[in-house]
C-alpha cells in the first residue's frame, strides 16, 4: 500500500511539475538556463540543511554518512554528462520529438538494471519495453516524414538517446546504493537524503566544471555569466515591477522549484520502496497526462491547447 501512495504522488508530482514548467517560462523565457542553474546548486543546500537536521534529530547515523563515496561521484558525472550530451543535442532537435526520445530512459533502465543488478524481468515487462522502442521508431520516422527532422539526420537523434543512457546509469547505481546499504548498516535502511545531498553536490561540482561549455550551448559567453545571472535573479523575484514580460514571478517560479524538489524527493523514495523502472514509469505515465492537462485554461499559457495529431511539445 505504501509503494502506491507513493507511486500516485510522484506521478501527480511529475505532471504538476510539468506544468509549472511551462509556467514558469512564461516570466522567465529569457532565463531558462538561470533557471536550470538554481534547480542544481539551491538543491545542494537545501537537500544539504534537511540531511543536516535529520542528523541532530537521529534519524540519519553516522554509519549512513560514512557510506563509500565513489558510487555518488560516479551518479553526479553521470548526471552532469547526460546533461551535457542531452543539451548539445536537443539544440540540434525539434522540439516535439525530444520528450519521445527520452522514452528510451526506460529501455536503457531495464538493460543496466539487467546487466548490473543481475534482474530478470517477465516477458510481458520486455514486450512494454519494446513497444517504448516502436514508438520511438516511428515517433523519428513521423518526423521525418514532415522534415523537421531531415537537417539534423539520424547523429543528433541517435546523440539524444545515448545522453539518457548516462541518467539511466545514474539512477541503476541509486539502486545499488540502496541495495548495498543493507550490508553496511546490518538490515537498516539509507536515508534517501544521504542519497539526495551526495549526489546532488556531485553533479552540482561537474556542472560548474562544465558551465562554460552548458552556457556556450545556450548562447551565453562565460564573461557574460555574472550578468545573465544578475538579470535572471531580478527577472526571478520580480524586482522589476514596471516590466510586464515578469507577470507570474516570483509565485509561479518559486512553486516549480519547490514542486520539482518534491517530486525528486518522492521520485527516489519510489526508487528505494521499490525500483529505478517503477519510477521511470510513474514519470513516463505523467507525459500523456501533462497532454490531457494542457487542454484545460491554465495560467499564463492562454488558450488550451487541443490534443495533439503529431508529438507533445515541452
Amino acid at each position: 500500500m505504501q509503494i502506491i501512495v507513493i507511486a500516485i504522488t510522484t506521478l501527480i508530482m511529475s505532471t504538476t511539475n510539468k506544468i509549472l514548467y511551462k509556467m514558469a517560462l512564461v516570466p522567465m523565457k529569457n532565463y531558462p538556463f538561470f533557471l536550470a542553474q538554481i534547480l542544481t546548486f539551491g538543491y545542494v543546500i537545501v537537500y544539504s540543511s534537511i540531511l543536516l537536521y535529520r542528523y541532530k534529530n537521529g534519524l540519519v547515523t553516522r554509519e549512513m554518512l560514512k557510506m563509500p563515496k565513489k558510487p555518488f561521484i560516479a551518479i553526479g558525472f553521470l548526471e552532469a554528462l547526460g546533461l551535457a550530451i542531452g543539451m548539445a543535442a536537443a539544440i540540434n532537435l525539434p522540439g516535439a520529438s525530444i520528450p519521445i526520445l527520452n522514452q528510451v530512459y526506460l529501455v536503457w533502465q531495464l538493460i543496466f538494471s539487467a546487466t548490473i543488478l543481475k534482474k530478470k524481468y517477465s516477458l510481458g515487462q520486455i514486450v512494454g519495453c519494446l513497444l517504448v522502442l516502436i514508438g520511438v521508431v516511428i515517433a523519428i520516422t513521423s518526423e521525418f516524414k514532415v522534415h523537421s527532422l531531415e537537417q539534423s539526420g539520424l547523429f543528433w537523434p541517435m546523440i539524444m538517446v545515448c545522453s539518457s543512457a548516462f541518467s539511466a546509469g545514474a539512477s541503476i547505481i541509486k539502486e545499488s546504493i540502496f541495495l548495498d546499504s543493507k550490508k553496511h548498516l546490518q538490515g537498516k535502511s539509507l536515508d534517501i537524503f544521504v542519497v539526495n545531498t551526495c549526489g546532488s553536490t556531485a553533479q552540482a561540482f561537474f556542472v560548474f566544471l562544465l558551465l562554460p561549455f552548458l552556457s556556450h550551448l545556450k548562447g551565453i559567453r562565460v564573461h557574460e555569466l555574472p550578468r545573465y545571472f544578475k538579470e535572471g535573479a531580478l527577472c526571478f523575484f520580480n524586482c522589476n515591477a514596471a516590466d510586464q514580460g515578469f507577470y507570474g514571478a516570483p509565485i509561479v517560479p518559486l512553486m516549480y522549484v519547490i514542486v520539482n524538489l518534491a517530486f525528486n524527493i518522492f521520485n527516489l523514495s519510489l526508487l528505494k520502496e521499490s525500483s529505478a523502472v517503477v519510477s521511470s514509469l510513474c514519470t513516463t505515465l505523467s507525459l500523456p497526462v501533462s497532454i490531457w492537462a494542457f487542454t484545460f485554461n491554465l495560467p499564463l499559457l492562454g488558450t488550451p491547447t487541443t490534443l495533439p495529431q503529431g508529438l507533445y511539445v515541452d
